[in-house]
């Protein structure tokens, strides 16, 4: 009997494994026929995008243009399903992917739509014959018209630019050119700008000026090269404008009427160029290829008769392949007060009406500024303006968008900003549009924009290159072609942020609204979002009560306002499921730890920064569910409460930039203690949300996140699974285990450090030492002594034998007393910030001067002790900038003959330099001293008679009234 029931139990047992084991079989098919479709989806997405980027010219019928519209929202699609699958599925363990039977299901299903459209897609291209009939359709003789049309529009505006703010760039540009120099080889002058600031203008003005063009040179030639041009025709253009039209005939029949090659007429101009002064201005050239064809088979190498060629461009890049960087004329846009003139000129009004009338001289201030300056600009919207009552003209300003759009009469400077976008490459057409999304006037810092564009998929990795180095060189490309305006440079002359000039926003913002690529909610126009738009930006503090939006699909929402009434529960609910981007860097509104909570909730997550508002943070934790963000590749939380990370964090093997620091305000702590004892009263209806999340906040702040009492958090075991990781900050040491900061060295990737070493023990100093030695990639360290109990120590320093050999930034804060002997070898240092170091008098200078490459020097809050700060005879080789501050001992600055030739500024602030300023004479690139707030200065008259003096004319900037910087008269003051 108990055989028999053992017998039973195994059979039991046999079945129930084999049906197991065939339900994992069925579910292993299915996703072996999941993966077959994703193969499929991949392969049409590739075929898609190539699509795309052949349907990119200038002009496509309404239909073609419809088509276009519907294939992108498919590819918006695939990638949406495509990234559901890697998360989902391909990201999953075997036994974890066997578990979602329900996600794979859903993915096949969207698969199978997506088949489906794809089959209906092709079809109605088969039905309407799109492809052959439209995409073919741009001739070059189609895009030499719409060129055409745009050059005759500025050749229109010639007469009456000319006239206002054109005289001193024209005298400038003569002077580059040097007309009266005849002999010497040919000199190559590049003018660069943006598209409607005047290029062909001051070109065609300087070529039309017989005085100084037809006196001087033996034959002149104008070619309008623009984006696409026939070699042939083009040397036919230049023979003729060179030699007339009888000179071309006669050539032609020397041929014995063959068909002419670009060698014939090459080499006959060649020749007839080589004994002859000429000038001939190629304008509008868009491609460094055509340049060195031109110039490489139309102009002789060996003429030394002082020829000239001009070349207008858009792109910085190619006049640095024409010429060398003293050549290139970068055109300005017009002066204020030019501005204006040229738009009342235009307006049919004169500056008395304007100076009658305040309202209209605001009015006016708005629009020039609008146009930004740009002579085309505003002559075509003065033209415009001169049609309307000056009642109108407030209206019509805040209309300009949408007039951009709609109104005729803006045709002309629409199309000759748009040939700008048109002309991009692929790969910076996405890059470009997405800049719509940050609001007017705003200062857009690099780096948070590589970063966004990596998250999105923008940038594509090259060799040797890193994929933050490639998307760098996007940036700069955008600069070099006139997109976007530099407006802050590093100390190497490396930009570091840009603008976007105001009517290429609006013109931006239309081009990517027309392509559902951003959507800018404003005021009541909701109802023009499009159902498939994927980036979306509130800019403005008003919104409706309700959008007919689908939310699932946005893949980056930025905040620069308030908590939309959409989203009033959490900025980030479970609807926006496909969010690849979350940017809250700049809301109006403080996040909360509930905030956080839902957000890390968000699987497709790989941008995610946020900062405090109004000085407030009420994130105090991350959580645990972090860990499920594995394709997080920056997480940015700008001083949060949070003092620990949790041990998940080290779940994201894709994070490339982690930033975590911690504010501090501890004269809070006593409301935080009688928060407290009031902790049942804060869950009450009578207490606000708001006001619950602060002080529940401030009960974290004091149970948990002050006893760190530094600005830095404790990173967890297994930091060194993050491989990638190339930005790491700020790590408190004194409350991180000596393992982990052993494992900091296991970094290899890592670029810039930012620790915290105030309370940390000696030992755990010496392991974070011998860590920082392994980091061979690092390029920026900054290390903080200093918390709210005062200033610690940098001991130990002595300690390292071989910094990292790639260190640029070098930031230390802290009790040093004398500088380390390594110093000396980090021969790539360019910044050096020095912050409460005490140095002494002696080897500091010696040390700091045989750097070769320092560029920036900054000495803050007695970080050098010394009276005197002197510049030895070939020392600082490098030094570009020299800031001092709030240094108690500082008496003077003496710089003798030699030293620092390369020094441009001087900043100076709370000191007392008793003894001024010496040897300004000896810096031959001094461009500006500045003063600022406390700084006073012995001899004040005396050094602005030195300035005045200066060969460089470098100019003195003073923060305050010149009696607040100026010692003479003070005792204490008196200079020996």
């Amino acid at each position: 009997m108990a055989d028999t029931v053992l017998s039973i139990a195994k059979s039991l047992v046999g079945s129930a494994v084999s049906k197991v084991a065939s339900v994992a079989a069925d579910k292993m098919v299915l996703l072996l026929g999941v993966q077959k479709e994703i193969w499929f989806i991949k392969d049409e997405l590739q075929t898609i995008q190539a699509f795309l980027m052949a349907a990119e010219p200038s002009k496509k019928s309404i239909l073609l243009k419809v088509w276009v519209q519907q294939v992108r929202d498919l590819s918006y699609d695939i990638e949406d399903c495509l990234d559901e699958f890697t998360v989902h599925v391909s990201s999953q363990t075997l036994s974890r992917q066997l578990m979602k039977l329900k996600d794979r299901h859903r993915i096949a299903i969207q698969i199978r739509n997506l088949r489906t459209r794809i089959e209906e897609v092709s079809t109605r291209n088969i039905r309407y014959n799109l492809i052959e009939n439209d995409l073919t359709c741009t001739t070059t003789d189609e895009r030499n018209l719409f060129m055409e049309d745009i050059r005759n529009q500025s050749a229109n505006n010639i007469e009456e630019a000319d006239l206002v703010g054109f005289s001193g760039p024209k005298r400038e540009l003569l002077d580059l050119i040097d007309v009266h120099a005849n002999d010497g080889p040919t000199k190559v002058v590049c003018v660069v700008g943006m598209g409607g600031l005047g290029k062909t203008t001051i070109a065609r003005k300087i070529y039309e000026s017989k005085e100084d063009i037809a006196k001087n040179f033996s034959c002149c030639a104008w070619i309008t090269v623009s984006q696409s041009f026939v070699r042939v025709e083009l040397l036919k253009d230049l023979m003729v404008k060179l030699f007339g039209e009888e000179v071309l005939k006669k050539r032609l029949r020397e041929l014995e009427g063959k068909v002419p090659q670009v060698d014939d007429l090459a080499s006959y101009l060649r020749t007839e160029l080589n004994e002859r002064r000429y000038f001939v201005v190629l304008d509008d050239v868009w491609s460094t290829d055509s340049w060195k064809w031109i110039n490489s088979i139309a102009f002789p190498r060996n003429n030394n008769k002082g020829s000239r060629v001009i070349v207008t461009t858009r792109d910085v890049g190619l006049a640095k392949e024409c010429t060398s960087e003293l050549l290139i004329y970068q055109l300005k846009p017009l002066e204020i007060s030019y501005a204006k003139e040229l738009l009342l000129r235009k307006a049919n009004k004169t500056t008395e009406d304007m100076e009658s009338d305040k309202k209209m001289s605001d009015i006016i201030t708005k629009i020039v500024k609008k146009c930004g300056y740009l002579p085309l600009a505003i002559l075509t919207i003065g033209g415009v303006l001169a049609t309307k009552e000056i009642r109108e003209w407030e209206t019509f300003y805040s209309q300009i968008p949408s007039e951009l759009e709609s109104n005729p009469n803006l045709e002309a400077m629409r199309r000759i900003v748009t040939l700008s976008y048109n002309y991009l490459p692929s790969h910076l057409k996405q890059c470009f549009l997405y800049l719509s999304i940050f609001p007017e006037d705003f200062e857009i810092n690099r780096n948070r924009l590589v970063n966004r564009w990596m998250a999105e998929g923008f940038i594509k990795a090259r060799v040797n290159m890193t994929i933050e180095d490639v998307g760098k060189s996007y940036f700069k490309e955008l600069i070099n072609r006139s997109m976007i305006q530099p407006s802050r440079a590093g100390i190497r002359g490396e930009f570091q942020s840009c603008r976007v000039h105001d009517i290429m926003r609006d013109i931006t913002i239309s081009i990517s609204r027309e392509e559902n690529f951003v959507f800018l909610p404003r005021g009541t126009d909701y109802e023009a979002v499009q159902g498939n738009t994927r980036h979306i930006a509130f800019q403005e503090s008003k919104y409706c009560s309700k959008i007919s939006f689908d939310w699932s699909i946005i893949r980056s929402l930025t905040m620069f306002a308030e908590r939309p009434v959409e989203l009033e529960h959490s900025v980030c609910s479970s609807q926006l499921r496909m969010l690849r981007v979350l940017d809250l860097t700049d809301a109006q509104f403080t996040i909360t730890q509930n905030d956080v909570n839902n957000i890390v909730l968000l699987c497709h997550l790989k941008y995610l920064r946020i900062a405090r508002y109004n000085n407030a943070s009420y994130i105090y934790s991350l959580p645990k569910s972090i860990g499920r963000l594995d394709g997080l590749q920056t997480l940015d939380l700008d001083s949060t409460n949070i003092s620990t990370l949790p041990t998940q964090i080290t779940k994201l093997r894709s994070l490339r930039s982690l930033r975590c620091m911690k504010q501090y305000d501890f004269s809070s702590l006593t409301t935080c203690l009688t928060n407290t004892f009031c902790l049942p009263m804060i869950f009450t209806p009578s207490v606000s949300t708001s006001d619950r999340a602060e002080k529940i906040a401030n009960l974290h702040l004091a149970t948990k996140s002050f006893r760190s009492k530094s600005n830095g958090v404790k990173v967890p075991k297994g930091i060194c699974r993050l491989r990638d990781l190339q930005i790491l900050g700020v790590v408190d040491i004194r409350r991180t285990s000596s393992r982990v900061i052993k494992e900091l060295g296991q970094l290899s990737k890592l670029r810039k450090l930012y620790v915290v070493t105030k309370g940390s023990t000696k030992l755990k100093c010496e392991i974070l030492y011998t860590a920082i030695q392994k980091l061979y990639s690092l390029q920026s360290l900054h290390m903080d002594a200093v918390g709210c109990t005062g200033i610690g120590t940098l001991e130990c320093l002595d300690s390292v034998s071989s910094p990292p050999p790639l260190l640029r930034t070098l930031k230390l804060n802290g009790s040093l007393e004398e500088l380390p002997n390594w110093i000396e070898r980090l021969t790539h240092l360019r910044k050096f910030y020095l912050l409460r170091t005490k140095l002494k008098e002696g080897k500091t200078m010696l040390i700091l001067g045989a750097l070769p490459n320092l560029m920036l020097l900054h000495f803050c809050h007695n970080a050098y002790l010394g009276e005197k700060l002197v510049f030895k005879t070939g020392a600082f080789p490098n030094l570009r900038t020299l800031v001092t501050f709030n240094l108690d001992q500082q008496r003077d600055i003496r710089f003798e003959d030699g030293s620092s030739p390369q020094l441009e500024k001087i900043e100076i602030g709370r000191c007392r330099l008793e003894s001024g300023i010496i040897g300004i004479i000896h810096l031959p690139r001094l461009k500006e001293i500045s003063v600022q707030y406390k700084g006073k200065v012995a001899m004040l008259a005396q050094l602005e008679g030195e300035v005045n003096a200066h060969p460089n004319r470098p100019v003195l900037r003073m923060a305050m009234d010149r009696s607040d910087h100026d010692l003479a008269g003070d005792a204490k003051g008196s200079p020996p």
